[in-house]
Formats: C-alpha cells, sequence, structure tokens
C-alpha cells in the first residue's frame, strides 16, 4: 500500500489555480479520481480526503497504487505505507466520516439513516432542545464505537470529540442529478486492540460509506 501527499505545484497561473481550486465537492471526487484512473474501466482501489490550505487543496491518500499526474500541476509525495503497530499501542487520530445507520423498514427493505439529523428530528418531535454540538458529540460517538471492535481498535468517550457537523449536496457538472451525504470530523486518541485487522480494516479500507467521496480515511499519528 501507499500513503501520498498531494498538492498544487507552486507557481501555477492564477487562472490554472482558479479552475482547480473553484469545485464543489464532486469536483474535489473528479480530481482525485483523475490521479488514479489508468484506464477507462479502473475500479477505486483508494481512498482519500480532501482538505484546503489557503484556498488549494490538499489531497491525503491510501491506494494500492501510486498517484500519477501531471508533474506541471501536481506536487506527489509518495511513500510506502507499512505501518507497524501493536496491542494496546495509543494512536492520535482524526478522521471525516459519514454517520449513517442502516435500517429495516416496515416493507422490508433496508434504508440508510444519518444518525445526527435522525435523533434531531426525534428529540423535536418530543418537544425537546436540540443541542446541535451534544447531538453530533453523543451521537456521532456511539456511530463510531459501534464500528470500532470490527475495526481493531477502542476507546473512551472522554479521549474523542466528535463536532463539525456538515450536509453536502454536490452536483455532477453534466446533469441534474445530485448527490447528498453528510459528515462528522472526529479527533482524540484510541487504542489498537489488533493490530492486523486495524491496519487492513481501518487505515487501508477506512470506516464507513461514501468513500469515493472523501469519507473514511483515518490519518493517526503515535503518541
Amino acid at each position: 500500500m501507499y500513503f501520498s501527499v498531494i498538492t498544487l505545484q507552486k507557481g501555477l497561473s492564477p487562472r490554472d489555480i482558479t479552475a482547480l481550486t473553484h469545485h464543489n465537492g464532486y469536483q474535489a471526487h473528479q480530481l482525485v479520481w483523475q490521479l488514479f484512473a489508468d484506464h477507462a474501466e479502473r475500479q477505486r482501489d483508494f481512498i482519500y480526503r480532501y482538505e484546503a490550505s489557503n484556498g488549494s487543496p490538499i489531497f491525503y491518500t491510501v491506494s494500492e497504487r501510486q498517484p500519477v499526474g501531471d508533474s506541471k500541476i501536481w506536487n506527489i509525495h509518495t511513500k510506502e505505507y507499512k505501518p507497524k503497530l501493536r496491542s494496546g499501542q495509543l494512536l492520535g487520530f482524526t478522521l471525516c466520516a459519514n454517520p449513517i445507520r442502516a435500517k429495516r423498514e416496515e416493507n422490508g427493505q433496508q434504508k440508510r439513516h444519518d444518525v445526527i439529523m435522525e435523533e434531531k428530528l426525534k428529540l423535536k418531535k418530543e418537544g425537546k432542545d436540540c443541542d446541535m454540538p451534544d447531538i453530533v458529540q453523543k451521537n456521532g460517538l456511539q456511530w463510531l464505537k459501534e464500528r470500532a471492535v470490527s475495526h481493531g481498535f477502542s476507546m473512551a468517550s472522554n479521549n474523542v470529540r466528535a463536532d463539525g457537523y456538515r450536509q453536502h449536496k454536490f452536483f455532477k457538472i453534466k446533469g441534474n442529478n445530485s448527490i447528498s451525504l453528510s459528515t462528522v470530523n472526529f479527533n482524540g486518541i484510541l487504542t489498537v486492540t489488533d493490530p492486523d485487522v486495524f491496519i487492513d480494516k481501518c487505515l487501508f479500507k477506512g470506516i464507513g460509506p461514501a468513500k469515493g467521496f472523501g469519507c473514511g480515511l483515518m490519518l493517526v499519528r503515535r503518541v
């Protein structure tokens, strides 16, 4: 596996920068796809996180192949990603995830629910106070805890913060179809419980859905 940090080259013309940075989430999705799309039938074999620094995009990617881009536009730093971890090790982490939960409806079909908005609507219906920071912290944390064991880690509630809830609506460049999803940012400290599972399922494959739109990649550091 490979870990890459991808930024714009210095010295680009204002026109080039404008073309590459004035985009919505779907265009960011297209930009990073172009770095891995070596043929038309290629399936996604990478996860990524998109951030912006002074208006310029930064992509962090974990991939089975090295990204390839126009060297006049992209500055790509890639290294082999071979984490060496042990059970009980503490790691600081950040994660942008799509917090949804699948539930079976009365008609037998499964439907995905945004856990944050679902709780907000429930409280509103009950006439209770809707404190969004509290809802995001409580329900976002519960969502992540539900996935911790199967992803090889554990965490204490007082060591993790969930915030930055946002709803996104992406429009494809052609056509009127839109893609809607929500995100929550997690920051804190976790404990590795199963190094092999954590590396394979969490660091290499990511957590939750919407990975094609920059969700699920966990960035970690030793503490």
